[in-house]
């Protein structure tokens, strides 16, 4: 029997909704026990550290080498997680984040870490997690409908974020008691349930009618949408600008435990505990933060919250006043971070979707990275207390960056469209033909010349995101109602690709185009070999060696679309 509508819509829009979704709820609990041994792991290398090194920039250089890895290799892991089944490259980064965590593990089993090679593993650790993360990130939608998918990110989050409530000041416990050691050997033994409900995991898989692309030109595909798409730039930007100031919290979190509470490794996890606390208050709060506000107010408000945090968290030497200031770091940063990542899950398609979460975690991992270096040479300098309120200022006066970089509005995801027929080809192509050059020509009365030529502009950057380069419109001098649209694409495949790329609002703002033709005949379209070398028998004896690669066509063009 299926459910009322209204009552559909309230269980999606409740936090809780995705869990109701078994493969979900198996993972979302798995990924809980991994994330704890993630932090356990966080605790025990950060004060494997201050026990070998007393300079702050090693000390924050634990959280440069879990992190950086996350930028360096996050787009060619994106465009992995988008090429390849998705299940296979998440057991695939576990077992080298497990591998690098098990190493780690014997080497301090017989005291031979130093803080050269407990770098070096963090690295590898980082490197499975940075892998991991656009995989298990995209798959989200495959797990949950899509009016459950805020809800979902959310509760990612809120998993990590219960994980860093009682991880670490687990983590204290265990590397109080038994040493660092103990707190590796941890994070190894709880990848394990996360990687038997994956292989467990039978995710259907659609395939392609068409070859997946190569690496590099499946990375150049999605930095090119990117850049292509002004609202996911704007949020990736304004995430690397609160990784860059807010990342100050983490890096110098040590430090701040040892120098100005005076605590051991015990008050560093309960002062993680803290952050972690408040990050679950404001992942539950995400829903009601976006009913309530728009995105730019939503993250003015936590950006001001966050800085008011910091420089109590600076000039605070009692844990139980620092404690109540992370709380409230925890939850603003939670908050903002939970609402980035939603703006771009919710702005990019399916097929790039995966590209689009890796340019997020290098956004975010990045800014944190550079920052914990920069914040660590800082208190080297000036002082931990000196650095925090230095980091407190500039998140202050951050939400300046509205001015220019506002929020754009996110609603539904932008689905897919269905998928077009194959334009009517009569001579022979193999997948490597091209390139290709694709010329539409509109009439439009004059009196609408300006209003068509403002949505060739979205047209054109619509195009480009999906493949397409060297776009350009022209207006005939000797005829200004005749106007053509020209592009390329580098092959036949890759223009196969950029014409099924486009999402139901793409193909909406195509027709919005079309429909300013006016006159008796239908918008014009010429695809033309722009190099044919190839597809020419230059001498009669010559054998036609494109004859065994041509595709199959579907016969009629689809519609009107491009």
């Amino acid at each position: 029997m299926t459910e009322p509508p209204n009552r559909q819509k309230m269980a999606a829009d409740g936090i809780t909704a995705p869990l109701r979704y078994t493969v979900f709820r198996r993972i979302w609990l798995a990924s809980l026990l991994s994330n704890l041994g993630l932090l356990i792991q966080g605790v025990g290398a950060a004060w494997a550290m201050t026990q070998m090194a007393a300079s702050a920039d090693k000390v924050a250089l634990v959280q440069t080498a879990l992190m950086l890895p996350i930028m360096l290799i996050s787009m060619p892991a994106g465009a992995i997680a988008d090429m390849y089944d998705r299940r296979i490259v998440t057991l695939v980064s576990l077992m080298i984040a497990l591998t690098g965590a098990t190493a780690l593990t014997v080497l301090a089993g017989f005291n031979l870490i130093t803080p050269e090679t407990l770098l070096a593993f963090c690295f590898v650790v980082g490197s499975g997690n940075a892998l991991f993360g656009p995989a298990w990130q995209s798959s989200v939608s495959e797990q949950v409908p899509p009016d459950a998918l805020p809800s979902a990110v959310a509760l990612n989050g809120i998993s990590y974020n219960i994980a860093r409530s009682f991880g670490p000041a687990v983590g204290g416990v265990i590397v109080a008691a038994l040493g660092a050691v103990a707190a590796f050997a941890c994070n190894a033994l709880l990848y394990l349930p996360l990687l038997v409900v994956l292989l467990l995991w039978r995710r259907s898989v659609e395939p392609s009618r068409l070859p997946r692309e190569k690496l590099n030109r499946a990375m150049v595909s999605g930095f090119r949408y990117i850049t292509n798409s002004p609202p996911i730039k704007i949020v990736l930007l304004r995430t690397l600008v609160m990784g860059l100031i807010g990342g100050a919290i983490m890096a110098l979190m040590p430090l701040v435990a040892r120098d100005l509470l005076h605590g051991g490794a015990q008050t560093y996890g309960i002062m993680l505990g803290a952050f972690g606390m408040g990050a679950v208050v404001g992942a539950l709060n995400i829903h009601e933060l976006r009913k309530r506000m728009s995105g730019e107010a939503a993250i003015r408000a936590c950006t001001i919250s966050m800085a008011f945090a910091m420089a109590a968290l600076a000039l605070s030497t009692e844990p139980v006043l620092t404690a109540t200031a992370l709380v409230l770091a925890g939850a603003v940063w939670m908050a903002a971070i939970a609402l980035f990542n939603i703006g771009v899950q919710l702005s990019a398609p399916r097929w790039v979707a995966g590209r689009s979460l890796a340019a997020f975690q290098a956004s975010i991992s990045g800014g944190i990275a550079i920052g914990a270096w920069g914040w660590g040479h800082l208190t080297d300098f000036a002082g931990v207390e000196i650095a925090l309120l230095t980091a407190a200022g500039l998140m202050l006066i951050s939400p300046l960056l509205g001015i220019w970089l506002t929020m754009p509005r996110v609603g539904a995801r932008n689905e897919d469209a269905d998928v077009l027929a194959d334009p009517e080809v009569k001579l022979s192509l193999t997948g490597r033909s091209g390139p290709l050059v694709v010329e539409i020509e509109y009439r439009v009365a004059q009196d609408n010349a300006r209003a068509f030529h403002n949505v060739m502009q979205d047209v054109q950057l619509s195009r480009q995101r999906n493949g397409a380069y060297g776009w350009s419109i022209a207006r005939d001098i000797a005829d200004p109602e005749l106007w053509t649209e020209r592009y390329h694409c580098p092959t036949w495949f890759d223009y196969l690709r950029q014409r099924n790329r486009s999402t139901q609002s793409e193909r909406a703002l195509h027709q919005q185009a079309i429909d300013f033709h006016i006159g008796p005949d239908p918008v014009r379209i010429r695809r033309m070999l722009e190099r044919p070398f190839g597809s020419v028998r230059w001498k009669d004896e010559t054998p036609d060696s494109a004859s065994a690669e041509v595709l199959p066509v579907v016969a009629t063009a689809a519609g009107s679309s491009t």
